[in-house]
């Protein structure tokens, strides 16, 4: 969304404003919550969730919509007509979400499993 280098995770969650910031900030703290060896960076200057070395789940705000990516196409296909049924746009490597997006948790936690599983 912006041009701007950010310095933090914070930092690029405070930037958006809301309701883009809270909802990609309750994204990341379910996730974190809900697993906790994972951990959030700040990786091609957008938070990314991850287990050691290996990215997890991606997020970040676009002008009209958020972008959530389990880094797996395989993953995708697996939820893509679950996804599309439920009303999402779903490219090859995440899906859209809205702004003030009702964080579904059984969703995210089954994307974060399958990525997980997938990463062995």
């Amino acid at each position: 969304m912006s041009s701007s280098k950010f310095s933090s995770v914070d930092e690029y969650l405070i930037s958006l404003g809301s309701p883009k910031g809270d909802t990609l900030k309750g994204v990341i703290d379910f996730i974190l919550k809900s697993f906790p060896d994972l951990d959030c960076k700040l990786a091609w200057n957008v938070p990314q969730i991850c287990r050691g070395s290996d990215y997890v789940f991606g997020v970040s705000a676009l002008k009209n919509h958020l972008a959530l990516a389990p880094w797996s196409t395989e993953v995708i296909e697996a939820f893509q007509k679950r996804l599309e049924g439920e009303g999402y746009v779903v490219k090859k490597n995440l899906f859209q979400i809205p702004s003030e997006w009702k964080i579904d948790e059984e969703l995210l936690s089954s994307l974060v499993k399958a990525r997980l599983a997938e990463l062995g």
